[in-house]
């Protein structure tokens, strides 16, 4: 054993190999522990209190938000609230994005922009945004890092930055019941029906049939629920 004891010094420049969650060699190995177990405990603290729930203040601000639901601390954007519907026992993960309209400013033309339904699950770190209609049926899951959107830049001007273009919105719907897996892209004109599922990392940009399972980009169904036959594998785009 002695002869490898150098080893981690030699890969290093004469560093000992250390790992980031190691204590601190500088103080003793409790007061380290301690230390980490206070930060963690407060981090803790910090995310009850700063999650919004129905009697949050900022929870006045929404068109709707149901009993029981909650938007977990820390959100990454959020903007345009009077425009969305929340339902009763839905969960917004932690560093995700909500927004109707551009920028906080921005005036829509409709009363509703974003309706999530009752018991709905959005995953870590996704994002949802709105300019004319999303909808998300009740029981909807997500994995993380999921991106639903109406709109979409545009590209008839070959001078002006494609950033400033902007492209018809056009409505989407995700059916009740449905999963969407890890990364899922969701774009404007999807309509998923009910008991869905989008494998992970799929882009979504048209139609997907009640009870069926499509993956890939574009997503394309490869199993469907058939009445008295059960699943049933499909060649995608047939």
């Amino acid at each position: 054993p002695g002869k490898h004891r150098g080893a981690g010094r030699a890969i290093h420049g004469g560093a000992p190999l250390r790992c980031a969650a190691m204590p601190d060699a500088r103080y003793p190995f409790d007061v380290s522990r301690r230390a980490g177990d206070v930060v963690l405990r407060l981090w803790e603290r910090i995310c009850r209190l700063g999650a919004i729930g129905p009697r949050s203040r900022r929870a006045r601000r929404f068109g709707a938000f149901g009993a029981d639901s909650a938007i977990l601390f820390p959100p990454v954007a959020l903007f345009g609230e009077r425009y969305m519907r929340i339902g009763s026992r839905v969960i917004i993960g932690p560093q995700c994005s909500l927004s109707c309209g551009v920028s906080p400013s921005h005036v829509l033309d409709r009363e509703v922009v974003l309706t999530i339904g009752d018991g709905v699950l959005l995953g870590r770190g996704s994002g949802i945004v709105a300019h004319e209609s999303i909808t998300i049926g009740d029981d909807v899951f997500t994995g993380h890092n999921v991106y639903i959107t109406d709109a979409n830049h545009g590209y008839e001007d070959l001078d002006l930055a494609i950033g400033h273009q902007f492209a018809p919105p056009k409505p989407v719907v995700i059916g009740a019941g449905s999963w969407l897996g890890h990364g899922t892209i969701v774009l404007p004109g999807a309509r998923i029906g009910e008991h869905v599922v989008i494998g992970a990392g799929s882009v979504v940009t048209g139609e997907i049939p009640d009870r069926s399972v499509a993956v890939g980009n574009p997503a394309r169904v490869i199993r469907r629920w058939e009445p008295g036959a059960g699943w049933v594998r499909t060649t995608p785009g047939s």
